[in-house]
């Protein structure tokens, strides 16, 4: 796998996302049971204006809200693009995002990763371009 140059911007944005996939994951459950079991119901401000078009039911006002939540669809789409990624690496790869983004708190530099990889610093950068660029890939983050 061949990783073009990604702008720095794009390189922080996966790798803080990665930084906190862990976190996304609990916030998206939260946010369901928010909305799911919660009491917020989105009320209807059509005050004196004709008939709402928003269904009544508080069922279809949950699943509507489930469905067009802005942070929830953002934290699942990227989740969702770390998890595909993530799943497809072999498995050297996916020490090094453990040991990287996952461990807590950070133990190890590259060079300390590097080592318990068995690889070269190098080689781990290289690893690291690769898969910050397949999750950005996905995310529609690049260029191509």
């Amino acid at each position: 796998m061949q990783a073009t140059k990604l702008p720095k911007n794009i390189v922080r944005y996966v790798e803080h996302n990665l930084h906190y996939y862990n976190e996304y994951i609990r916030e998206i459950q939260r946010l369901r049971n928010d909305i799911l079991y919660g009491v917020k119901i989105t009320t209807d401000e059509n005050v004196g204006g004709g008939r709402s078009n928003l269904p009544s039911s508080p069922t279809e006002q949950r699943a509507i809200e489930l469905v067009t939540h802005r942070r929830l669809e953002k934290l699942e789409r990227v989740t969702h693009a770390i998890k595909t990624v993530y799943e497809a690496l072999p498995e050297e790869k996916k020490k090094l995002v453990r040991l990287k983004y996952w461990t807590r708190p950070q133990k190890y530099t590259w060079d300390g990763i590097a080592e318990q990889l068995h690889v070269s610093r190098i080689t781990c950068l290289r690893w690291r371009d690769e898969i910050v660029y397949a999750i950005a890939e996905l995310l529609g983050e690049t260029d191509a």
